[in-house]
């Protein structure tokens, strides 16, 4: 008897044990979680769009096995690298910033510049 493996079902498979919860705010963990679960998608559909569009210019047969198929080139996955890099790059952007305030001491917020003009006459 062949078994069949349902995606929805596996999807929503909890691991054993209890969850363990690394921010201070589950619901915020949970938000950050589904975040980053888009994140990963827009990712992968990128690679295969990246991917239809290299098939295309090869004059090659565009098809779910060609694509599944399809291997880069040394350049091709450099490029696609350095992709990922700006990508993940831009996404965590404001940690990276913040991170860098920090270092820098103490600076006005663009909140704390608006409330001086606003109470300047």
């Amino acid at each position: 008897m062949t078994q069949t493996l349902d995606p929805i079902t596996l999807a929503g498979a909890k691991s054993k044990g209890k969850r363990p919860w690394f921010l201070e705010n589950p619901d915020v963990e949970r938000v950050m979680n589904i975040n980053l679960a888009l994140i990963q998608e827009v990712a992968v559909m990128h690679e295969r769009m990246d991917t239809i569009e290299r098939l295309l210019e090869r004059g090659e047969t565009v098809s779910k096995a060609s694509i599944d198929a399809f291997t880069p080139t040394k350049e091709e996955a450099d490029e696609r690298g350095l992709w990922m890099q700006e990508y993940i790059a831009r996404i965590f952007r404001i940690i990276q910033q913040d991170r860098e305030a920090i270092e820098r001491g103490n600076e006005a917020s663009s909140e704390d510049v608006a409330e001086e003009f606003a109470t300047v006459d």
